[in-house]
């Protein structure tokens, strides 16, 4: 028997696959908006639609209990209002319908001297990226207190996970695997907040399942791995059939190439992230989903970076 219908807006990312396979293993009825369905999931069904459209979203949450807004613009599009407006289109299709809404939140809505960052904690941008997040998570708490819909933001560290490897791990610290490098993106004893993808989808899971006993609007900190850049080097190295050197990431090219590549230049203004220690925390969501909840970190690494190598042989 289903325990509800879920709506996972943007099936085709990163957290929208990963949520798509979290709640149909555990039991939900499972539907997926995407332009196109290039990563179907076995068990579920699929609208072909863009979301930027006020009918196709309607149309496609009708009948849902649950919507996981997974939803990503590219970077280089984040700007000039774009994104406001495609959560707006969310916020409008949803009206006065009483639905869950599940939003991932980033820490992007902090600054690089928020060394724990708790729910508790005074929002202020570091970049202008940060700015749009917090503007955003603004509107989602606005139309909560309207008792228009139930938002819930659960935040998480950069990602990772077989088949979505994340921005970050797959296309900077193992954008040279084939020279046999890895790049650690800042200083090897600094900590960094990450988060197992297959991990942060089941917390979703869990809030959505809990969720008559949640305010209207809430807000969430996952702490996924807090773990060293050296950790981090030290796990792939391990998952990974050869050896390897380990070298810091060359912010420099990234600078160089920012000069005429806008995409480049937002990332290079994010390596605050890197060179600083922003641990989330939460001891409320903790004691929601349990003691020995996340998958154990070398094994969720190398359950990762054997996706990648057999990808890449199989290309």
């Amino acid at each position: 028997m289903s325990k509800g219908k879920v709506t996972v807006l943007g099936s085709n990312g990163h957290i929208g696959h990963a949520a798509m396979l979290a709640f149909r293993d555990a039991g939900w009825d499972v539907t997926g908006l995407g332009r196109s369905n290039r990563r179907p999931v076995g068990g579920t069904h699929f609208i072909a639609g863009n979301a930027d459209h006020l009918g196709v979203v309607r149309d496609a949450i009708a009948d849902a209990d649950v919507v996981v807004h997974a939803l990503h613009l590219p970077y280089d599009q984040w700007g000039n209002g774009r994104a406001e407006a495609q959560l707006q289109a969310v916020i409008n299709a949803l009206g006065d319908s009483g639905k869950t809404l599940l939003f991932p939140g980033t820490i992007y809505n902090y600054r690089a001297n928020d060394r724990t960052v708790s729910p508790a904690t005074r929002q202020s941008a570091e970049a202008p990226r940060g700015e749009i997040r917090i503007a955003l998570e603004a509107m989602l708490r606005a139309a909560a207190a309207e008792r228009r819909f139930q938002a819930i933001i659960l935040r998480a560290g950069d990602f990772y996970g077989p088949g979505n490897r994340g921005e970050w791990f797959e296309q900077a610290m193992l954008m040279n695997l084939g020279k046999g490098k890895i790049h650690h993106m800042g200083d090897l004893a600094l900590r960094h907040s990450w988060a197992y993808l297959p991990d942060l989808a089941r917390a979703f899971v869990v809030l959505a399942e809990r969720r008559a006993m949640l305010d209207g609007f809430e807000n969430f900190h996952f702490a996924g791995n807090w773990i060293s850049h050296g950790q981090m080097m030290d796990a792939i190295a391990q998952a990974l059939d050869r050896p390897v050197t380990v070298s810091p990431m060359p912010w420099w090219v990234l600078r160089a190439i920012g000069l005429v590549n806008p995409v480049m230049r937002d990332i290079y203004r994010m390596r605050y992230l890197w060179l600083n220690e922003m641990e989330l925390v939460d001891p409320r969501l903790d004691a929601i989903v349990g003691p020995d909840f996340a998958t154990p970190f070398g094994a969720a690494v190398a359950a990762t970076v054997g996706e990648l190598i057999e990808s890449r042989k199989a290309a």
